[in-house]
């Protein structure tokens, strides 16, 4: 329920918000959620004791609260994952990718889009499982700080467990006990070989992360337009190693996007 102490949102407020963050993440936030705006940002307002958006608007746009924009982007940017989702993608990366490898380097994988750390983990048992003497390592990364935390924590509620399959859950997630009853913890050996970094796709590549055997890059274009959509495309691929493999989700297409791959 949104705080009734705290105006609502006019539609010319509305529009200032959409218009920052498809600048920031390059996120096209439909009229159809602006009630959700309102609910996620209510409470920041609240925070600083201001009685209009306008009023917040213009303190993340003065540059001043670097913390607090980043927050306001927590917020809004959609973490929607979860353990193996769409499956045959990680049934192609150990039938056809792993078992048809054959080069002693160090395989590389990027999450692209890792929110909360699912997909990372689930692409490291799946490494776990079929190169269990070979070097592999992940990357995952967000632009949402406060998802990338969870990540690195490794941490989840027994709830998340579904698509995990049986024998995974076993060998690489550790249930909880006493306090932490309900809860599972991936397992250190998998923790030790991923690591997350804050990335922006609207944005070349500067982080330190290296090149790639296979960039997951799934189910983040649905919520670009064509314009950010090319940029989301085209600012990951000079990580992705000659002959790699680029992973997108089953509802995405890379048409009119890209001619590199």
């Amino acid at each position: 329920m949104i705080d009734s102490t705290v105006a609502n949102i006019t539609q010319q407020e509305f529009v200032l918000f959409q218009r920052l963050i498809y600048k920031i993440a390059g996120i096209s936030l439909s009229d159809a959620k602006q009630v959700l705006l309102v609910g996620r940002l209510s409470k920041r307002l609240k925070q600083y004791g201001l009685s209009t958006f306008t009023e917040y608007y213009r303190m993340l746009a003065s540059g001043d609260y670097p913390e607090e924009l980043q927050t306001m982007v927590d917020l809004l940017t959609t973490n929607e994952t979860y353990f193996f989702r769409e499956p045959t993608h990680f049934d192609f990366l150990r039938n056809e990718i792993v078992a048809k490898r054959n080069n002693p380097a160090t395989f590389r994988v990027w999450s692209a889009a890792s929110s909360s750390g699912e997909e990372a983990y689930s692409i490291a048992m799946t490494l776990a499982e079929t190169m269990p003497s070979s070097a592999w390592e992940i990357v995952g990364s967000d632009i949402s700080t406060k998802v990338l935390a969870a990540a690195a924590a490794g941490h989840y509620s027994l709830a998340r467990t579904d698509g995990i399959p049986p024998g995974y859950m076993r060998k690489y997630c550790l249930k909880g006990v006493r306090s932490h009853a309900g809860t599972f913890l991936i397992a250190p050996e998998l923790r030790k070989k991923a690591r997350f970094f804050q990335i922006n796709l609207m944005h070349p590549v500067e982080a330190d992360i290296g090149d790639f055997d296979v960039i997951f890059l799934r189910n983040v274009m649905i919520y670009f337009d064509p314009e950010t959509k090319t940029r989301g495309v085209h600012n990951p691929l000079p990580r992705l190693k000659k002959g790699g493999h680029l992973s997108i989700g089953h509802s995405e297409a890379l048409t009119g996007s890209t001619d590199r791959v």
